[in-house]
């Protein structure tokens, strides 16, 4: 049965930015499969809402209430998978994100910051996981980058340049560990999240953002959750360094910040 091949019994993931949104739904839909998982986020109560729909599924749930910025933290979640399940097989980079704001109100500071958070803290984590999963049976990492890395938009030179840089550490991480570990990542869209909720509490905004959008709404988490089990799982098994588009066929931005131009 085709459906089998999506089936992930038995493995242990870490999922960072786990409390809420895309990176909840990715929990919740890797433990459907069959995983474990260690859940980490700065919210504990967030992170133990989710922790008991994971076990709801019949799957086991370790909370690491952590800022993840720091990347000693996040790199700590791949000897807490060990420790608490034996066994590293699936990381999900999720956390990560920038403000927009205007060319120059973007610091070096602030473009230093959005590389951090959006690349080093996904390597960090990649990094302590790699041994894990070679002594294992191999393993698969999905990062969360952007449709931002690649389109161009008035306001985004620190989210998108940090994203376009996560989608080609995907593609030099896959080289650097292929054959037992495959790196992809998924370059989302507009998704229902928290990160969009003054957009979409504004019924202009929203309604821009839809007809922006090639197929006319705004994802959903489990979207991108459902791509995220397909990549981890052998349903993907011959596929590595690649970037997933999951976007709903953006081709330009699709929420104008209403930046001016620059006069001197």
């Amino acid at each position: 049965m085709i459906l089998d091949r999506f089936q992930l019994e038995g493995k242990a993931a870490v999922v960072t930015g786990a409390g809420r949104g895309i990176g909840a739904a990715a929990a919740l839909a890797l433990a459907e499969a069959g995983t474990d998982v260690v859940l980490s986020a700065r919210t504990e109560d967030q992170l133990t809402a989710v922790a008991e729909r994971v076990e709801a599924a019949g799957r086991r749930a370790v909370v690491v209430p952590a800022d993840l910025s720091d990347l000693d933290a996040v790199a700590g979640l791949a000897d807490r998978a060990r420790d608490a399940f034996g066994r590293l097989d699936i990381v999900v980079n999720n956390v990560g994100g920038t403000m927009p704001r205007p060319f120059l109100d973007t610091s070096p500071r602030v473009l230093e910051q959005a590389f951090h958070f959006n690349v080093a803290t996904a390597h960090a984590l990649l990094r302590a996981a790699v041994p894990l999963m070679l002594a294992g049976e191999g393993g698969s990492a999905v990062n969360i980058s952007s449709a931002m890395g690649r389109l161009a938009g008035r306001g985004y030179v620190a989210y998108g340049t940090a994203k376009g840089a996560l989608t080609h550490y995907t593609r030099l991480a896959a080289a650097d560990l292929a054959p037992k570990i495959r790196v992809n990542a998924i370059a989302v869209g507009s998704v229902a999240t928290s990160a969009l909720d003054v957009v979409l509490q504004t019924e202009a905004l929203k309604s821009a953002m839809e007809s922006g959008t090639p197929l006319g709404r705004i994802g959903e988490p489990e979207d991108i959750a459902a791509a995220i089990v397909y990549l981890c799982s052998p349903a993907g098994g011959y596929v590595t360094g690649k970037i997933i588009e999951v976007d709903g066929g953006l081709q330009t931005p699709n929420l104008d910040l209403g930046l001016p131009d620059l006069t001197a």
